[in-house]
């Protein structure tokens, strides 16, 4: 069969999280699936070289804090289902597939009210370092009371209001990424006994709405200064936050329709913002279930839905909205509204009136993401037709069996796509920024971060 060309080689990231249960919640209970290996560092390190010699872009670790805890008002299917708890630490585990690997990229989730500013400027740029230039931020406000409560909060702040605070948070960063050091700053002169000239590097000052700096950045220039900016947020205000600073734009879409209208809407915000429609690259996540046969991927797909819990989604989607499904019937009406908590969930919710029982029929898999599915054929047909009629630039893989999902998608789809043209043949050198838009290891001129650059806005301080 002919298939017209793409014209562009679709991105692929692994989409997981160090824990147990991510997004189709269940699957642990597959025999195939090693899940519940994720303290041990050879299930990642094992990973990593699955997804190297895949041509994977990255792998795109997750993480949450807080817990799942609207649905019943407790976590009792939380911790039952493991719906993301126990959840570890993502950042810990990126030196080590670093160390096996030489291409992959890795974004990891970080909540911006995680951790001062200052000290997270640090850990980004050790981790820009040791993977040469490889490591990327899913920038996150969080939506969990649950999460402001176990740091000693009453609870979330508004949403805008996190969008805000996030704002400023960048602000600050870019001053120490892109301010605090010259490039030329370190010299390493053992003869004049200079490693670094104390004149290019200075200090960087910040008082403002949410947060007081003052102080040098502790690491010297990384590869990229600023890791590659991901971000996920799609309600209004999570639009104009990533028309400012997202390089890559995570979405959630039903159907191709939506897909395209989310990828318009954010290139739309983006270049109102003075940058380029291609400065940011739109991914979506999608679950793939394939075999050398239609028949054969049929039979798995049953064998994943046999193992998967529908309820177990309904808690992580109860979450999600702010919404404790567990108190209305499968037909009642489900009184949506306004919520503190994922506001692009609730709207889509709400304007399909889901009831309880239409959403335990999309949990079949244990989670909401579109399934492609099929022969190696069938399933790049229909990652081809998203990326067409979605307008999307490529996808974050979730994860059903692991590592089956990604030794499947490695060993099947990636050389059928090959075969069309639509996946690499090959890593591209260089950074993941460089890898991902083909042109060079630091942000663009036209980027927010520009302002805080030597001779801008910084020195005016």
């Amino acid at each position: 069969m002919a298939h017209d060309r793409l014209g562009k080689h679709i991105i692929v990231n692994a989409f997981t999280m160090n824990c147990v249960g991510h997004i189709n919640h269940g699957q642990w209970t597959h025999p195939r699936d090693r899940s519940a290996d994720y303290t041990r560092l050879d299930y990642w390190t094992d990973l990593a070289r699955t997804l190297e010699r895949g041509l994977f872009d990255g792998l795109f670790l997750a993480d949450i804090l807080g817990t799942y805890d609207i649905y019943g008002e407790g976590v009792d299917l939380t911790l039952r289902e493991s719906v993301q708890l126990p959840v570890n630490d993502p950042i810990l585990l990126v030196s080590a597939m670093a160390a096996v690997t030489q291409h992959l990229g890795f974004g990891v989730t970080v909540n911006v009210n995680q951790e001062a500013p200052y000290t997270f400027a640090r850990r980004m740029s050790t981790l820009d370092h040791l993977t040469q230039g490889r490591i990327g931020w899913n920038i996150v406000t969080g939506y969990l009371d649950s999460a402001a409560r176990a740091v000693g909060r009453d609870g979330q702040t508004g949403h805008d209001l996190r969008y805000d605070q996030a704002d400023e948070y960048l602000d600050v960063l870019y001053k120490l990424w892109e301010g605090s050091w010259d490039d030329d700053a370190v010299i390493r002169d053992c003869a004049a006994r200079v490693y670094a000239d104390p004149a290019r590097v200075r200090k960087v000052i910040h008082h403002g709405r949410f947060y007081d700096v003052e102080g040098w950045h502790l690491s010297e220039p990384s590869p990229q200064r600023t890791p590659v900016l991901f971000q996920a947020g799609t309600s209004g205000r999570g639009q104009a936050f990533a028309a400012r600073h997202a390089e890559c734009v995570f979405i959630v879409a039903p159907e191709k329709a939506l897909a395209r209208k989310a990828a318009r809407s954010i290139r739309e915000a983006v270049t109102r913002a003075g940058r380029r429609p291609e400065d940011v690259r739109i991914v979506m996540g999608i679950n793939v279930v394939t075999d050398r046969s239609a028949a054969a991927a049929q039979d798995k797909l049953a064998e994943y839905r046999a193992h998967s819990s529908s309820e177990a989604g309904l808690v992580h989607f109860s979450a999600s909205t702010g919404i404790d499904f567990a108190r209305y019937g499968l037909d009642d009406k489900v009184p949506y509204g306004q919520t503190n908590a994922i506001q692009s969930a609730t709207a889509l919710a709400e304007s399909r009136a889901w009831t309880k029982r239409d959403l335990l029929g999309q949990l079949a898999l244990g989670g909401r993401y579109p399934l492609a599915l099929g022969s190696p054929a069938e399933v790049a047909d229909e990652l081809e037709s998203w990326v067409r009629e979605g307008e999307v630039d490529g996808f974050n893989l979730t994860r059903l069996a692991t590592p089956e999902t990604y030794e499947d998608f490695a060993d099947l789809i990636v050389p059928e796509l090959q075969d069309r043209g639509s996946f690499k043949t090959e890593y591209a050198p260089g950074t993941l920024r460089r890898k991902l838009f083909g042109q060079g290891d630091r942000l663009p001129e036209r980027h927010a971060a520009q302002a805080f650059r030597p001779g801008a806005a910084l020195a005016a301080e």
